[in-house]
């Protein structure tokens, strides 16, 4: 057997294998043993059947075995012989496998970079102070409060944070909203919505909640809105001014419940001081949580920005098109158009392939850096996912384990997401940390 290694690149690699005829008959001979062995042919006993009528009757499946044999034993042999370290094969170009003549199988692979670890311990973190404010307990415990508001008619002008029944109908330039979004009515005209007043987060209407302040019900009015510039939930609209006949048809006021025995039970406390401790734990937590996400994030980031080495080729498409994924469905949850997503889709495209890149070489590297300090997956570690990823998914753990014993690449990709987490981990333990204050 003659191997040759050809360089494409860094990455990918091209094994050109050739057997000679003895190797081939020799691979040619055991498979016609193997039906020999196992034809069941009329008249003849198993194994006693003819040569000759074996091969008549068995002759293309005798040929497609063959191949299969031959093109295995080529890529086996040779990546012994080459010792390379192979993530993807990307092509197999087994040639004419035929007896009485040499056979040459083209193998083309993508390998493993090879590269030498950066530094990664003291890695630069910025973290946010975790102490808890007066003003930040007290501002939570509102928020718990209006989780809980009832609301009420009120028969006073609207005021911010009353919530408003209204219909409105738009026009542009005196033509309906409704025939310039015609697949989307709730731009053009609507019987009855609400809309809260001078509210957080805007309603469907941009602005439209910021002019409801001082109108009473049965209120008529016209107010003018401008659509932003790039208002993808309806591009017809983006940038223009548009004016809606509204109609005030009720209004309903927040009404806070007191913070009594109910109250304070309901939120696991006996009293005020308990439920302000409670909340207090729990912002410092959330905060504890914010920093530790943005420190994974810091020396992930940190760590790409060393590395020098290509990406392997086969690995970066398979990335792009789930990245891809994610954003198309990142962008159809914010109302994207599909036509929108269809004008948008060299950008979208580019952009997930950037992202790939980075996601590739950072598994690698996050992957070389477990190894090196010896980071493994414990049995406690998938049972740990088990459990999250079956209470996130609502089923038994029991059968979600059936599930993935049946699926030994989930498995694997699961055993290799634990051991990137861990290495993130170990990165954060071993960053140096300085804190600063948020900006305002």
């Amino acid at each position: 057997m003659n191997v040759q290694l050809n360089s494409i690149s860094d990455t990918r690699k091209s094994l050109v294998v050739t057997l000679d005829q003895g190797e081939v008959a020799a691979e040619r001979k055991a498979v016609v043993g193997e039906f020999v062995k196992q034809a069941r042919l009329p008249g003849f006993r198993p194994g006693k059947a003819p040569l000759a009528m074996i091969e008549r009757r068995f002759g293309k499946e005798i040929t497609e075995e063959l191949q299969q044999k031959v093109v295995s034993k080529a890529y086996r042999e040779g990546l012994e012989k080459q010792k390379l370290d192979v993530l993807n094969v990307v092509n197999v170009e087994p040639g004419t496998i035929a007896d009485g003549a040499e056979a040459t199988i083209t193998v083309t692979v993508d390998v493993r970079p090879e590269f030498e670890l950066p530094d990664y311990t003291g890695l630069k973190t910025e973290v946010a102070p975790t102490d808890v404010t007066d003003a930040e307990v007290d501002a939570a415990i509102e928020g718990m409060r209006s989780q809980r508001a009832e609301f009420k008619v009120a028969t006073r002008e609207a005021q911010k944070g009353d919530y408003v029944k209204l219909s409105y109908e738009g026009t542009v330039d005196g033509k309906p909203v409704a025939e310039l979004v015609p697949d989307k009515q709730i731009y053009g005209k609507v019987p009855q919505t609400w809309e809260e007043v001078e509210g957080e987060h805007e309603g469907v209407i941009p602005g439209l909640g910021k002019q409801l302040a001082g109108l009473k019900t049965g209120d008529k009015k016209d107010v003018t809105v401008s659509f932003p510039a790039e208002f993808s939930a309806a591009p017809a609209l983006a940038g223009k001014s548009a004016t809606y006949a509204i109609e005030v048809q009720e209004i309903r006021e927040r009404v806070l419940p007191p913070i009594d025995e109910e109250f304070l039970k309901s939120n696991q406390a006996d009293s005020l001081d308990a439920l302000k401790d409670n909340v207090r734990n729990n912002i410092k937590f959330q905060k504890e949580g914010r920093n530790r996400s943005e420190q994974r994030r810091q020396v992930t980031d940190a760590l790409l920005e060393k590395l020098t080495f290509d990406a392997p080729e086969s690995l970066v498409e398979s990335e792009t098109q789930g990245v891809l994924r994610q954003f198309i469905e990142e962008n159809m949850r914010r109302g994207v158009s599909q036509e929108q997503l269809e004008n948008d889709k060299k950008e979208l495209v580019e952009n997930a392939r950037k992202a790939a890149v980075g996601r590739v070489k950072l598994q690698l590297v996050l992957a070389k850096i477990a190894e090196t300090e010896k980071l493994k997956v414990e049995e406690n570690d998938i049972n740990q996912f088990i459990y999250r990823e079956a209470m996130r998914s609502g089923q038994q753990p029991d059968k979600f384990i059936k599930d993935l014993s049946k699926n030994r690449d989930a498995l694997r990709g699961i055993q290799q997401n634990i051991i990137f987490d861990k290495a993130v981990d170990f990165l954060v333990s071993k960053a140096t940390v300085s804190t600063i204050e948020p900006k305002a």
